[in-house]
This record gives structure tokens, C-alpha cells and sequence, in this order.
């Protein structure tokens, strides 16, 4: 009877010494990283959060008195171009006002307002269209331009002068097939740096005739005078 006693005594001994060890190795541990806020029945953070949108999906925000743009160009003769200005998506297939050639949207340099936008077919359209329509431009308006399948067999060099006083650089060497997205301004003073252009030539291009398309984002200062 005394043996059976001591030997219950053991077990109990171990049983208790046992179940304190795992209480110190697990449940110690375990508590520790329970914070006060998930202890309130506040939910854990997500492990990644979620990264802020910018405007028209651009990498950064802009600053004060700054409009942010996108401008992409069409690819080959398959997919449109799009042009985005403070997140509103003035030219696009969606919004079917876009047309081979050029496609221009016209906007307050000031407001932001959009204007006009318009389509100018290049190949086989009249030019004398894009003529006045460029002629009309009023001073301190932003010109947002993106190409598509071939922006300059019907270009000439009224219409060159024209993108060259809007603040173009490349526009004098804009050929057949090439690609080319644009902002500039009536009244700009300086070459804009918001250009890009990329020629068509079938040892680079990205698509059979013509090149990759381009994308351009930034911020484009208000006009404040």
C-alpha cells in the first residue's frame, strides 16, 4: 500500500512537472506576442499594405499646383493610345474618340478643364484639319498628343512649325510609322521636357513595322499668370 502510494505520488510529481515545462515553452512564448490591441479585439495589420493610388495610376503623386498625365501611344495599328490628365481619361479605344494618325486633347493650362479633343488622321486624311485646328490653339492651353499606327506621312512644314511653337523637339524628325507622345503648351517659352519619340525601323522594331509603343507620365505645371 505504501509502494502504490509513493508511485502515485511520482506520477502526479511528473505529470505536474511536465505540464509546467510545456505552460513555460509554449504558452510563455505564445502570450508574449500578443499585443494589447489584438487583447482589445483589434485585427492584426496585413503583412503587406496596401501602396496608395496615384493619379491616372502614375508612380508619385504631384505637387500643389501641378496636373498629373499619362500619355501612351497606340502599338502598331492594333491598340489605341490613351492620354489621362488628373485622373480622368480624356482620349481613348473605351471612350472610342481616338483615330489613326494623331490624337490631340486640348486643356485649360490653368483650370485643368478640358477643351477639345480631336483626331487627325495622317495617311490618307486632309491635313488642312489639323492646319486649323492647331491654328486655333489659344495661349496658356496645355496640347496633349499621342500617336497611333502612323502620325506623319501627311505632315508638313506648316504643321512642324506649329508643334515646334507648342515646345516640340522631335517633331521635325517624326516619319512614317514612328511613334511619338507630346505635351506642350501655346505660349511656352522653352522646348518642353515632356517628349517622347521613337523611329520605325525594322532592325528594332518591337512589332513587325512598327516600333514599341510609348509611355509617358509626369507633372505638368499650372499655368499661374
Amino acid at each position: 500500500m505504501r509502494i502504490s502510494g509513493v508511485i502515485r505520488c511520482v506520477v502526479l510529481l511528473i505529470t505536474l512537472l511536465g505540464t509546467w515545462f510545456i505552460m513555460q515553452t509554449y504558452f510563455h512564448h505564445s502570450w508574449k506576442t500578443i499585443s494589447l490591441r489584438s487583447w482589445l479585439g483589434a485585427r492584426n495589420k496585413p503583412s503587406s499594405e496596401k501602396l496608395p493610388r496615384h493619379k491616372c495610376g502614375n508612380q508619385k503623386s504631384c505637387p500643389q499646383n501641378y496636373f498629373a498625365f499619362k500619355i501612351i501611344s497606340g502599338a502598331a495599328n492594333v491598340v489605341g493610345p490613351s492620354i489621362c490628365f488628373e485622373d480622368l481619361v480624356l482620349m481613348s479605344s473605351v471612350k472610342n474618340n481616338i483615330g489613326r494618325g494623331l490624337n490631340i486633347a486640348l486643356v485649360n493650362g490653368t483650370t485643368g478643364k478640358l477643351l477639345k479633343t480631336d483626331s487627325f488622321d495622317m495617311y490618307s486624311g486632309d491635313i488642312k484639319k489639323l492646319e486649323t485646328f492647331l491654328q486655333g490653339i489659344k495661349r496658356g492651353t496645355l496640347v496633349l498628343t499621342a500617336s497611333y499606327d502612323d502620325p506623319a506621312t501627311k505632315m508638313n512644314d506648316n504643321v512642324r512649325a506649329r508643334f515646334m511653337e507648342l515646345g516640340s523637339s522631335h517633331v521635325s524628325e517624326l516619319g512614317f510609322r514612328d511613334n511619338w507622345v507630346f505635351l506642350g503648351a501655346k505660349g511656352l517659352m522653352n522646348k518642353t521636357p515632356f517628349e517622347k519619340h521613337i523611329k520605325n525601323d525594322k532592325e528594332t522594331n518591337k512589332y513587325e513595322g512598327w516600333p514599341e509603343l510609348l509611355e509617358m507620365e509626369g507633372c505638368a505645371p499650372r499655368k499661374m499668370d
